[in-house]
């Protein structure tokens, strides 16, 4: 299914788009960790590749000269510092963290405002998506693996935002957060590949503010259960949707990918989210 109706996003004829550079490919090879900077005019375009035990993010800044590179620097490891404490923190496959002492039931969600806001924003998506989203029916207990990237990245942005930086992509595999413009002073076009057809030419953007959540293009095979069976879900190979907030736009994506096409019923025509495509095997 496809959908031309996001605010603040722009499709491209994939000819046009021939003659235009991408800014951020999705469903590609991620690059190797490290930083390049430069400066033009009167912005500094820095991109910033990080690892950390989960996940490998993408930082594309494209700051304002007046904050310098002492200040655009600190404004990036800021959000990295972010990346790595929800990472330590939150992380449900490490022992000491705050959602594995929850399910220990050692503290309560309400012991740290954070904490809350994650399993709030997991009730949330329960609802919405008709139980399909489930942080509760895995095994082990509470598990917000299905947002929580989606989440980390969105603190992150908020981290850049109080820096005075606007203009920034922040990406996860295949899910991303953008904002402003790109160093070329225009939207970032966006190419999403194909899940498995890489014949197919890519899907193609151009956004200004948004996100987009992916299950399944980068993730192991039987990764999202059925939350109703518990057994792996099979109904796609892939699904991404695209809306305001990547943890809710990954919350919904993961969903869909377990409950296969009758969760398109999510998705109003006067809804915030729309799904991009939700691939058959």
């Amino acid at each position: 299914m496809w959908t031309d109706e996001q605010p603040r996003t722009r499709w491209i004829d994939p000819a046009v788009f021939r003659y235009r550079r991408p800014d951020l490919r999705l469903g590609t090879r991620d690059p190797k960790p490290g930083r390049t900077s430069t400066v033009a005019g009167d912005r500094i375009a820095v991109t910033h590749t990080v690892r950390t035990s989960t996940a490998q993010y993408r930082l594309l800044l494209n700051a304002p000269e007046w904050l310098g590179r002492r200040g655009v620097g600190e404004a990036l490891r800021d959000a990295v510092a972010e990346l790595r404490a929800i990472d330590l923190t939150y992380g449900p496959n490490r022992p000491e963290s705050l959602v594995s002492r929850l399910r220990r039931g050692e503290i309560s969600a309400e012991s740290y405002p954070p904490l809350a806001e994650l399993v709030d924003q997991c009730a949330a998506m329960r609802a919405a998506t008709d139980g399909w989203f489930d942080a509760w029916a895995v095994p082990g207990g509470f598990d917000p693996g299905g947002l929580l990237g989606g989440w980390a990245v969105e603190r992150a942005a908020a981290r850049l935002r109080a820096a005075g930086i606007h203009d920034y992509a922040v990406l996860a595999g295949a899910d991303l957060v953008v904002r402003g413009h790109a160093a070329h002073g225009g939207p970032w076009r966006v190419a999403m590949h194909h899940p498995t057809n890489r014949h197919r030419g890519p899907l193609v953007l151009e956004m200004t503010t948004g996100a987009i959540g992916t299950s399944g293009v980068t993730g192991r095979q039987g990764h999202v259960v059925d939350p109703h069976t518990g057994e792996p879900a099979d109904e796609l190979i892939a699904a991404t949707v695209i809306g305001p907030d990547l943890a809710v736009a990954d919350a919904y994506a993961t969903a869909l990918y377990a409950a296969g096409p009758a969760g398109l019923a999510w998705f109003r025509s006067d809804s915030d989210y729309h799904p991009l495509f939700a691939t058959r095997g």
